[in-house]
């Protein structure tokens, strides 16, 4: 299954409720990935640009955007990005398969 990196931002409401009543929001996470046929690998809090990443799985790009559209629309987020990762073999693939593109730079010759 694909992975995923996730990278999301609380709004200052949300991290007042959590301060008021702190709540372990892995167990939401985990939830909302499995009710897609997902798996989450991690989730953890981070000071600098976003509050918060989580690493996942899930069956397909469409079911990756369903939970982050159903968590991304809830409110509580100020941002939510989402980032595909690709296996070192799957970039070889691209690898080699990009030699057959045929890319020409704008201005160069054509071939």
């Amino acid at each position: 299954m694909p992975m995923y990196l996730t990278t999301f931002s609380y709004t200052p409401e949300t991290w007042a409720m959590m301060i008021a009543q702190p709540e372990d929001r892995r167990k939401a996470a985990t939830a909302y990935i499995e009710s897609v046929g997902g798996r989450l690998h991690g989730f953890w809090y981070a000071f600098g640009p976003h509050d918060g990443i989580t690493l996942w799985e899930a069956p397909d790009n469409v079911s990756m955007a369903a939970v982050a559209l159903a968590i991304g629309g809830g409110g509580a987020l100020g941002s939510i990005d989402a980032t595909v990762l690709l296996t070192v073999e799957e970039t070889l693939d691209a690898l080699e398969r990009a030699q057959s593109v045929g890319y020409r730079a704008p201005g160069s010759s054509s071939a």
